[in-house]
């Protein structure tokens, strides 16, 4: 007799995998706190978070489970930049909270 899993244990699994992979998210996020941190952000990324350069990505106005996922990536080595990688090492999940949660609150056209 063959195993049969029982109805939902598939989707619990992936939802639980998932719910790990966002846990920099759950923190309650600070945007003045973000705001200081993205200052050296800004030779790359851009004072509002555009970037001048066609090789950087804008960051303003971009989902804060996304950059979350994005710096998550780089800090475990998952995701490897020569540029990125490194700076995301020390930081905190409240600071890729707060990261984050600052530039999803920017307008992508980088106007305020």
């Amino acid at each position: 007799m063959r195993y049969q899993r029982p109805p939902g244990v598939v989707k619990t699994a992936i939802l639980a995998a998932m719910l790990s992979l966002t846990s920099g998210c759950s923190a309650e996020a600070d945007l003045a706190a973000g705001q200081q941190l993205a200052l050296s952000c800004q030779a790359c990324h851009g004072v509002d978070g555009i970037s001048l350069s066609p090789q950087t990505p804008n960051l303003a106005g971009q989902k804060a489970l996304y950059l979350s996922n994005q710096l998550l990536a780089y800090r475990s080595g998952s995701r490897k930049n020569a540029l990125m990688s490194p700076l995301a090492q020390p930081l905190s999940e409240q600071d890729i909270a707060n990261l984050a949660a600052y530039y999803a609150s920017l307008p992508a056209s980088g106007s305020r």
